[in-house]
């Protein structure tokens, strides 16, 4: 980490010819790039560490050509001599999603909604305008195979893991079908490829875009519908509908002449069901092949949203085999498949964490009926006691937070744990068990098992909706929650 840091900051040095006040790592996100704040004497920049040399050439070809037009992305300010660190501009931790998680539908969210859009058609025409498209990552355009390569990914990562029995040649068969259908438009402009409210900034009232580095020549529909379908936005039938209106108005008088609406919304819906299933395969590979909380947590409201699609549109392609298996994958018994296990007052679990110090308490003792429960050594991880600034804080500090987080394997660990926990609390809540102990120690139960017990507190209270009874034997603080 250290070594990152100092090539950060010798570029950002070259560039800016001063020294960086400041540089924090941020929250990663899915894919394997890293980010870093840089905070400067007057504002911060944004650095990006990233080994994939041909997404990180194709992002600052797609980044100076919209910037050319004055469309709202970031600037490249410097790229490293090896091209896998770059510089970039800032545009907060805000993203459209935390402001409708945050506000709700309310007018000022659907404004961001209608800006969004009005500024996507935008960069989907006119920056699509004389855009090399050989300098895509992969497809040049969302044609037939890519279609097809979408529907194959959601079979092999979603699909296959239901153990659902289906004739393959018939549902390859329609699988060909709907590609040939949907790669059948006269609307081939630029296709951002994943636009949705978490790739998008507000800032000052105003939107702007990034991650756009997987875009491609393609149909204009295909962005509107991952957009509007994005199932954690939630989004209500009335302002999809009226959100598509308004698209479809503003791609109107941009092109200076109407569009064939019936023909768009047909195709628009073909798109929805495709990006619904690309997102689904995704999640199976993040969730069931990689095991990651995160994503197996947002299976059911996809499947919800897929639920509520089939509910509201028939496609004009036939499908049957295909047909078939969507109504299965959109049941209520599919969903309660994947949909968390809550704890309610009829299994009134209670799960006890504690830290503690295995110099100073040793072994917290338990108290329950139960017995067993976990012990999580937290000593494997990097010690931010061993650091004079740190020394008289705690886990529950947010310099100590940042450390664990950013320059440990903290953030792996504990996922891991979340991994092993949520099987035993499913399990005991099925059951009807009342008790469960968990307990994180390290040297002295003051930093690394703190924030462990408190991370897992969170973790559990919001998945399993489970009382806590939270002890920081060290720190003699005691809380319960729920």
């Amino acid at each position: 980490m250290q070594a990152i840091t100092e090539k950060i900051s010798s570029l950002y040095s070259s560039c800016f010819f001063t020294q960086p006040s400041k540089i924090s790592k941020l929250p990663q996100s899915g894919g394997d790039r890293q980010y870093f704040r840089i905070y400067g004497a007057e504002s911060s920049v944004i650095a990006t560490v990233n080994a994939n040399l041909q997404e990180n050439e194709t992002f600052f070809y797609f980044s100076a050509h919209f910037k050319s037009l004055n469309f709202n992305v970031p600037e490249i300010y410097a790229i490293s001599e090896d091209k896998t660190i770059y510089l970039q501009s800032d545009f907060g931790d805000i993203t459209l999603l935390n402001v409708i998680e945050q506000k709700g539908k309310t007018p000022e969210v659907y404004e961001l909604l209608k800006q969004s859009l009005k500024k996507l058609a935008h960069l989907q025409i006119n920056g699509g305008l004389n855009l090399d498209y050989n300098q895509c990552i992969t497809s040049k355009e969302f044609g037939t195979q890519a279609i097809f390569s979408d529907l194959l990914y959601f079979k092999y990562y979603f699909l296959d893991t239901l153990k659902i029995p289906y004739d393959k040649e018939k549902l390859i068969r329609d699988f060909d079908a709907l590609s040939h259908s949907l790669s059948i438009t006269d609307y081939s402009c630029f296709m951002y490829r994943d636009f949705q409210s978490r790739n998008i900034m507000v800032q000052n009232e105003n939107v702007f875009f990034i991650d756009y580095q997987g875009g491609m020549k393609g149909a204009l529909q295909y962005d509107v519908a991952s957009f509007l379908w994005q199932a954690k936005a939630e989004l209500s039938d009335e302002w999809k509908t009226s959100l598509v209106a308004y698209y479809m108005d503003c791609v109107d008088q941009i092109n200076g002449k109407p569009l064939d609406r019936i023909h768009f919304i047909n195709q628009y819906n073909g798109y929805v069901l495709i990006r619904l299933l690309q997102v689904l395969g995704a999640y199976g590979f993040r969730g069931i092949f990689e095991r990651k909380a995160h994503f197996l947590v947002s299976i059911p409201l996809a499947l919800k949203n897929l639920q509520n699609f089939l509910n509201q549109v028939k496609l004009g392609v036939q499908m049957p085999e295909f047909e078939r298996l969507l109504t299965l994958i959109g049941s209520e018994d599919m969903i309660a498949r994947f949909d968390n296990i809550k704890a309610t007052a009829l299994t009134p679990l209670l799960v006890s964490i504690n830290s503690f110090s295995y110099i100073k308490t040793g072994y917290p003792k338990d108290t329950t009926s139960n017995g067993g429960g976990y012990v999580f050594d937290c000593r494997g991880i990097l010690n931010p006691g061993r650091l004079d600034e740190y020394k008289s804080l705690t886990g529950r500090d947010k310099p100590v937070i940042d450390f664990l987080e950013q320059q440990t394997e903290m953030p792996n660990f504990i996922n891991n744990v979340y991994n092993l926990v949520d099987i035993t609390l499913a399990d005991y809540i099925k059951r009807g068990f009342t008790s469960l102990t968990i307990n994180f120690g390290c040297t002295g139960g003051q930093h690394r098992s703190v924030y462990a017990a408190d991370a897992l507190a969170r973790h559990l209270r919001n998945k399993f909706n489970v009382k806590i009874d939270l002890h920081h034997i060290e720190q003699n603080i005691s809380e319960k929650k729920g």
